[in-house]
């Protein structure tokens, strides 16, 4: 595997022909399709469409959590799709941040010793305060998850996943368990890190009210993607409606 300094190329994620294919007994279930999609650097991203459309799955393969069935996935110049287990697990530790619609915070842990944990994976982590002071969480660092609200649970996902210093951040419907308040300022939270540290965002969401929040928006309907379009007017957060 390359030393994780060859990722830091100006066109993050490529996706070549990326196919995935699961087998169900004996039907072969395709819930990604010859997918053709380049991410930049610092770029923010949503994938749009109904459930069943493939969006976990392309996360999953960008994210390292699993392997085309055909096609090349690379980052830079390294082709994901080669890896062995072990240096994919080192990528998605060292690389890659997740965010999911379910918190997944340990509940006996405060706030603070939440993001701590995720500092243990590697070598140079942002201090556990400074990543909950940069998700407006500074003062629920000694609460404990069920003394937080749905949406400060889920900014305090995206500090654990910032403490890492991902160069990339993955948000799997972040919003999908939130009432419209919460879900804009995890949303602003987002396009804060997005704008302010250069991070590349790719968010999925069945919503299609979500998608322009950012500065390009890919739509997938069975497994194939049907439109990819720049956004060059990103609504702010604030003002998302559903």
């Amino acid at each position: 595997m390359p030393p994780m300094t060859a990722f830091n190329t100006a066109a993050v994620l490529r996706l070549e022909r990326a196919t995935r294919i699961f087998r169900m007994g004996e039907i072969d279930v395709p819930a990604l399709v010859e997918a053709d999609l380049t991410i930049a650097a610092g770029e923010f991203l949503t994938v749009v469409g109904p459930s069943g459309s493939g969006k976990s799955t392309l996360l999953n393969l960008v994210g390292g959590s699993d392997r085309p069935t055909s096609g090349r996935i690379w980052h830079g110049d390294c082709d994901l799709s080669s890896l062995s287990d072990n240096d994919l697990t080192e990528y998605r530790r060292a690389i890659v941040g997740f965010i999911f619609q379910f918190y997944n915070l340990v509940p006996t842990l405060t706030a603070l010793e939440n993001v701590q944990v995720a500092t243990e994976l590697v070598d140079n982590p942002l201090d556990p305060g400074e990543a909950l002071d940069v998700v407006g969480l500074a003062d629920r660092a000694g609460h404990f998850p069920a003394q937080l609200s749905g949406g400060e649970q889920q900014r305090a996902a995206i500090a654990r996943a910032l403490a890492k210093r991902p160069q990339l951040l993955l948000a799997d419907e972040p919003t999908g368990a939130l009432d419209l308040p919460a879900a804009r300022k995890v949303l602003a939270t987002l396009q804060r890190l997005n704008r302010s540290q250069q991070l590349t965002v790719i968010l999925i969401t069945h919503n299609p009210a979500i998608a322009n929040v950012a500065g390009r928006v890919v739509r997938l309907a069975s497994g194939r993607i049907v439109e990819s379009r720049v956004n060059d007017n990103p609504i702010a957060a604030e003002t998302v409606a559903w």
